[in-house]
């Protein structure tokens, strides 16, 4: 039997038909498609040649303690894991430096070295800096950092694409540079909610099917840098196909790719404290808070299997290490200490309303041991902070309020103290503005050669105007008196007067006040009368 042949590849106009076609009926009339030209063809035996995009060749020439004191600068405590991570991260990057050079003098002997990668499963509660620590190791080094949750990938309809999106986003990260993206880092947090024990997860297929396919990426594979569930890219491939006759295959090798897994493993610290107790006599019987670096060295990977992973996949992830819980003391070096310190964002909350803001020790440290009371790590401070600050951004921004002193007062008793801090404000800024107020009269005088004075009803009630209608006090007075060197002008020349004192009469109806003293200006009460 003969074989039909394929059928033709369809015109631009075809092409053009029937994606409009498409994407009409799935996005309605907010999308429109264009072809591209096609190009004038090749002179014979000409091929055409690829655009080259220059980028930088990455480059690693870091030492262990010169990535630790890094760290330090913005992770507190965790010492034993910025030590662990910081080896790791050596000599992952120093073997494919290795290899780099060696595929240059000997492909052959560089495609058969063997190398074990230095992946990393970290263990620690939440909040006590993992992720942190993790993306300025990219940071310092300068490799595109991915973070995802695990979880995602086990609750959605297909798994491998999911998961193979994570490198796909590297090569965004490294702004297009495919090379760079090779040598990127890839986080992925909450790795023990795809335990595939159904005793201890619930998630049997999925979780498994999730560390099948991260298993092939942490190791070595090709990963097509065009998703087949990505629209956009497949149409920009039929374009390609259309205007050279086949599509570019680019894809991303795996092999440099440094992945990074952490989770809290509530049930492990159990499961190792129960069989360490049963082992060794003189244990701590009293129950496990939290995984520390003494329980940590007790950690098998038979307990990891047992927790619900595939030996193939805990066997991928070779280095681990625990990261440990904080306490209130630590979280008071976080403030205090670390670069990253939410007081930086909080001197920049408070600076954009004009007022700058400062702590003392001990309500950093009251502030620490509430903190520490959320059990949540470091983000228990912002959740301390936002609540203690909240109304003290809405009600002191535009209060006049330059500065701002955080006390341990403050911290026990927010209300009262913002109270005070009102009261003492409205006062300070009704002096201001009465200043201001005089200020307004001494410009008077020296345009117009008039005196005006504001008695003590009128200071009161251009203070109350003020600060109720939210003006300034020389916008206040100019709205207010704005004829008022012309009336003054007539009465100074109906009867010689210059001084001038205005009561609270003027602020509340200024044209009436004026208009009573021109007329009395032309109309003088005769001395009996006043009597």
């Amino acid at each position: 039997m003969e074989q039909n042949p394929p059928p033709p590849f369809p015109s631009p106009e075809e092409l053009k038909a029937k994606i409009t076609e498409f994407m009409k009926s799935n996005f309605g009339d907010r999308v429109s498609v264009a072809t591209f030209t096609q190009p004038e063809p090749a002179e014979s035996g000409v091929e055409e040649k690829p655009e080259k995009v220059d980028h930088e060749e990455f480059v690693f020439n870091f030492l262990p303690r010169d990535i630790k004191a890094h760290l330090d600068r913005f992770v507190i405590k965790q010492d034993e894991a910025k030590k662990v991570l910081s080896i790791a991260v050596c000599d992952h990057y120093n073997h494919a430096n290795y290899l780099r050079r060696l595929e240059k003098e000997d492909p052959g002997r560089a495609e058969e070295t063997e190398y074990a990668k230095q992946n990393v499963i970290l263990v620690g509660p939440t909040g006590v800096g993992k992720t942190y620590l993790i993306k300025h190791i990219a940071d310092l080094i300068k490799v595109p950092f991915v973070k995802a949750d695990a979880t995602k990938f086990s609750e959605t309809g297909y798994v491998g694409g999911d998961v193979e999106d994570l490198v796909r986003e590297l090569v965004q990260k490294a702004n297009g540079d495919v090379n760079l993206a090779q040598f990127g880092i890839i986080y992925i947090d909450e790795i023990d909610k795809i335990a595939s024990a159904g005793n201890l997860i619930g998630r049997d297929v999925s979780g498994r099917g999730v560390q099948t396919t991260l298993l092939k990426l942490m190791e070595e594979t090709e990963v097509p840098v065009r998703s087949m569930n990505d629209l956009q890219a497949q149409l920009q491939a039929a374009f390609e196909f259309q205007r050279r006759g086949k599509a570019k295959r680019e894809t991303i090798n795996t092999r440099h790719i440094l992945f990074v897994v952490s989770g809290a493993f509530e049930k492990l610290k159990e499961q190792v404290a129960r069989r360490v107790r049963q082992g060794q006599i003189g244990f701590s019987a009293a129950p496990v808070q939290v995984m520390d670096n003494e329980l940590f060295q007790h950690v098998t990977t038979q307990d990891f299997v047992e927790y619900g992973f595939e030996p193939e996949f805990i066997g991928r992830l070779p280095v681990r290490v625990v990261c440990l819980d904080l306490d209130a003391e630590d979280l008071f070096k976080i403030m205090k200490y670390s670069e990253g310190s939410l007081l930086r964002q909080y001197e920049r909350a408070f600076r954009a309303y004009g007022i700058e803001i400062s702590f003392d020790d001990e309500a950093l440290r009251l502030m620490a041991e509430a903190a520490a009371e959320e059990k949540t790590g470091a983000r228990g401070l912002l959740t301390v902070f936002e609540k203690l600050f909240r109304d003290y951004k809405y009600y002191l921004a535009g209060s006049g309020l330059s500065q701002l002193r955080v006390t341990a007062e403050l911290v026990r008793e927010p209300k009262r103290v913002l109270d005070r801090l009102m009261a003492e404000s409205h006062e300070h800024t009704g002096k201001a503005l009465e200043v201001s107020a005089h200020q307004f009269a001494d410009r008077f005088k020296k345009e117009y050669g008039l005196e005006v004075m504001f008695d003590d009803s009128a200071l009161r009630r251009l203070v109350d105007r003020a600060q109720t209608e939210r003006m300034t006090m020389a916008e206040l007075c100019a709205h207010l008196f704005k004829d008022y060197q012309f009336g003054l002008s007539l009465i100074q020349k109906n009867s010689g007067q210059k001084k001038f004192v205005l009561n609270a009469e003027a602020v509340d109806a200024p044209d009436k006040f004026l208009s009573d003293l021109v007329v009395r200006s032309y109309y003088p009460v005769a001395p009996a009368q006043k009597a």
